[in-house]
């Protein structure tokens, strides 16, 4: 109330000075300055109109601050805001904001020097008043305010100055009021900024969240294709070893040892493991035993993998899935057998890994249904985002030759 008080005494204080200087200015012209009545009720016709304009302001920034205080009650306000984005970012909000404030009929936006200045047209708050722009505490027509917007860059936000203002110098606080315009504009623009980080945050869980599903479905569509290549061979194994206990034990006990072996190496990591060439090489080559026990002298078997190479990352159980099908779609059908060939070699930053073999090659009754390849290339999309691909060419002069590329040094997709 004290305020309000101080407030209305302030405006009605410039304007006596004003009036009286005004009169004294009427009283010494001659002849005319006579008539006191003219001078009169001028004087009391504006007195009137501040006493009404000064009160009708209180009341509306009271309705639009809630309160009254000192910045309240001023025609220019300032604001700091900060905003969670680098520099730029948050200048581009900033003047997205402006330009949508209701009023703007000129933005000037400065994007190398982080600044912007407004001209906002000032809304006619409650009618048209009977004197125009003739009002005395209409600023002397003054019909717009204006809006001087700067971006501070800091360490990793932008901090905004925003400043809200009559179109019209300092001393005019003493004589006019603005309606609570400023005071709206500054409320507006605080309401804009916030509403707007608060969609980008929003946008970025939204995001956040969507990537987070599709990690949960990459990780769910893997392990439904590392299921589909899990080796099926091992009930035949064991109905193999089985057999061979009775006719020839110690080739049964050979063969369960390898079986072993195969199987030490192939037990569930944790989730977030990739395998290495290295550890996919033994898990092959603990197969490749147990089948030539299966298979006698028709397979041979030859290595040619650095021992600088057998680090590099690799999803498990791809190089399994192509020397499986180099035996059962390559080797087994022929009578006399064959060779299996593996061999890694590293170009720049990518590693090839080949599984060959001199079997029937391509174009055949038994060149199988391709769901094994299938997978291998759908895995090394999922994992590898197109860095990694697979490549079945004919091998010469007979068989088919499989070729692995992976990144030598690259960081795969986790959940394999």
């Amino acid at each position: 109330m004290i305020k309000s008080i101080f407030f209305v005494v302030r405006i009605a204080a410039a304007w006596f000075v004003a009036l009286a200087l005004l009169t004294g200015m009427y009283s010494g012209i001659p002849i005319l300055g006579r008539w006191e009545f003219p001078i009169v009720a001028f004087d009391m016709t504006v007195a009137a109109f501040v006493i009404a304009g000064t009160l009708s302001h209180l009341r509306r920034v009271r309705l639009v601050a809630g309160h009254v205080d000192r910045g309240a009650l001023g025609n220019r306000h300032r604001r700091q805001i900060e905003i969670p984005f680098e520099a730029g970012e948050a200048f581009d909000l900033l003047d997205a904001a402006i330009r949508e404030l209701p009023g703007v009929d000129r933005v000037d936006s400065a994007r190398d020097s982080l600044q912007i200045r407004a001209r906002v047209h000032r809304p006619i708050t409650y009618s048209t008043s009977p004197l125009g722009r003739w009002n005395p505490l209409s600023g002397f027509g003054t019909q717009h305010n204006q809006i001087l917007a700067t971006v501070t860059p800091t360490q990793d936000t932008g901090s905004v100055t925003l400043i809200c203002e009559p179109q019209v110098g300092a001393w005019g606080d003493w004589f006019f009021v603005d309606d609570g315009t400023n005071l709206e504009n500054a409320e507006a623009l605080t309401r804009a900024i916030t509403r707007r980080v608060a969609a980008r945050r929003r946008g970025e869980q939204a995001a956040a969240t969507q990537t987070a599903t599709e990690k949960e479905l990459t990780v769910a569509r893997l392990n439904l294709l590392h299921a589909q290549v899990e080796p099926h061979f091992l009930y035949n194994t064991l109905a193999s070893a089985q057999l061979l206990t009775r006719s020839d034990p110690a080739r049964a006990e050979t063969m369960l040892g390898h079986l072993i072996q195969y199987l030490r190496h192939s037990l569930p990591r944790t989730e977030d493991e990739q395998s290495t060439l290295g550890a996919e090489l033994e898990r092959a080559l603990a197969y490749l035993e147990i089948m030539k026990v299966r298979m006698g002298s028709r397979l041979d078997v030859q290595v040619d993998v650095p021992e600088s190479l057998r680090a590099v990352e690799l999803p498990p159980m791809m190089l399994q899935t192509l020397v499986e099908n180099a035996i059962k779609h390559g080797l087994e059908p022929r009578t006399g057998g064959g060779t299996i060939w593996i061999r890694a070699r590293r170009s720049d930053d990518q590693v090839a890994v080949t599984v060959a073999d001199d079997g029937e090659g391509l174009n055949t009754k038994n060149s199988g249904t391709g769901i094994g390849l299938k997978n291998v290339r759908e895995r090394l999309r999922l994992v590898y985002d197109g860095a990694a691909s697979l490549a079945v060419v004919a091998n010469f002069p007979a068989g088919v030759a499989a070729t692995l590329s992976v990144p030598a040094e690259r960081e795969a997709v986790r959940h394999v």
